[in-house]
């Protein structure tokens, strides 16, 4: 059994390693060597430095592009826009994966510090029930007993005083085991977050490759119908039937439908979706597309567990314990799916990205998750007249003009549109995933003049 003396020793001991410096509190344990802060702030510069460069880059493209713009639509210069528009994405592509990288290097590092930080709050609580032990074992006993083994009174009284010394000290390590708590807790947020960014970022890279094989395919076809010549490029110009025609009979590819519309369908069903929100049908169809191309590259799954939300991919067979988040979406996706009789087992979900943390369970061309459609389930409802259905093509559409229209796409402004695209995809409106509302933002453009194309050929 510890004496007085020695708990105080032992206590004293404790403090030094848990009571830090209030200016030390925001690293607690987990300081570095000086030489590696150093180099982590060399590779952080280094890093910066990179991603100016690609921005210089990217900014001097797209002044090329726009000068080019506004010169006289030939056969050369819109060749030179495709081909400036595949160079500003291959350095769009070099700059995702310098982002992905470096937020794969801080979830490492947020990982390990968490797995430290969890190992010193267990040392921490194992000592400090160390030290209640043996302060309740020295309670026990009596002051009669106390004065007996003291050997002289002045001994008597230092052992009391000691004991209200330990009580106070002891307050002090519980209230830093709290900052401690307080710590680990910031840090679970923190790798969140970080793994939200990834995953983000992963999904605008894929977007970006999907954006150039699709110019490369539209740089060819420009090439192999007018045979490298400007006369056949201007007739291409000058028959506005022709063109309208071929506008209106495209295929509108929407992901979680069987039978895609035409675009002339589609722009028609935007026509009714944006009207009831006022949101302008271009920008609705600009989104859609977006959502249809994320969903396409991720691919599509069923759901295979209602307990857990595993699900499986429908042409791969490969399991997903991640596939829909198992609180948060999974019990409104059986009630979505109840109420419209569907089988949950058998209706399409989007995957999640395979290596990631994140879930899937995104739900038709839309691609809302669970929580949210039922957010907007009351409103449809009450708009269509009946349940609203997410893999309905006509209620997607109107869910999606809803969302943007809360998120401020009635003022039909650039910023405001821009805004809202960027809210679609990540909750919020700011740069960080630029590439999502400036894309959306080129598609709605080209969508505006497809329509205008439409309406002038009738």
């Amino acid at each position: 059994m510890l004496k007085i003396s020695q708990l105080i020793a032992y206590f004293i001991l404790l403090s030094a390693v848990f009571l830090l410096p209030a200016s030390l509190r925001g690293e607690l344990v987990f300081l570095s060597a000086q030489s590696e802060v150093l180099t982590q702030t060399q590779e952080r510069e280094i890093l910066e430095k990179q991603l100016r460069e690609l921005e210089g880059q990217i900014a001097n493209i797209e002044n090329d592009i726009t000068k080019t713009q506004q010169e006289k639509d030939t056969l050369n210069n819109r060749i030179a826009i495709l081909r400036n528009q595949l160079r500003r994405l291959d350095l769009q592509i070099e700059q995702s994966n310098i982002l992905i990288g470096d937020l794969r290097s801080q979830i490492q590092d947020t990982s390990l510090s968490i797995e430290r930080t969890s190992a010193e709050v267990e040392k921490a609580k194992d000592q400090i029930a160390e030290v209640l032990r043996h302060m309740y074992e020295e309670s026990q006993k009596s002051k009669i007993e106390i004065v007996l083994t003291s050997g002289t009174l002045s001994d008597f009284f230092s052992s009391l005083a000691a004991l209200a010394a330990v009580n106070v000290r002891l307050d002090e390590l519980r209230g830093n085991l709290e900052e401690l708590n307080d710590y680990l807790n910031n840090q679970q947020t923190a790798l969140q977050s970080e793994k939200e960014s990834e995953e983000n970022f992963v999904k605008i890279q894929l977007l970006q490759k999907q954006e150039s094989q699709a110019l490369q395919v539209q740089t060819q076809q420009l090439l192999t119908e007018t045979q490298g010549r400007e006369v056949e490029y201007q007739r291409m110009l000058a028959d506005t039937q022709r063109r309208a025609k071929e506008i209106r009979n495209r295929i509108f590819e929407l992901i979680g439908v069987p039978d895609a519309p035409t675009f002339g369908e589609a722009v028609e069903i935007a026509k009714w979706a944006g009207a009831q929100a006022g949101v302008r049908p271009a920008l609705l169809l600009a989104i859609l597309t977006q959502e249809s191309n994320l969903g396409k590259n991720v691919g599509q799954c069923n759901v295979a567990d209602t307990t857990s939300g595993a699900s499986v991919g429908i042409n791969t067979g490969r399991r997903f314990s991640n596939g829909m988040h198992p609180k948060r979406d999974l019990p409104p996706f059986l009630v979505i799916t109840r109420d419209l009789q569907r089988d949950p087992l058998s209706t399409p979900v989007s995957c999640p990205i395979a290596g990631l943390g994140g879930y899937g369970g995104a739900m038709g061309p839309a691609q809302f998750i669970p929580s949210t459609w039922m957010l907007y389930k009351a409103r449809l409802d009450g708009l269509l007249g009946r349940p609203a259905d997410p893999w309905n093509i006509k209620d997607a559409f109107l869910a999606s003009a809803l969302y943007l229209a809360d998120s401020g796409a009635t003022t039909q402004t650039y910023n405001a549109e821009w805004c809202a695209a960027q809210r679609y995809f990540s909750g919020r409106c700011g740069t960080t995933y630029r590439f999502y509302g400036d894309s959306v933002m080129s598609l709605a453009a080209r969508y505006e003049q497809d329509i205008k194309t439409l309406e002038s050929a009738r």
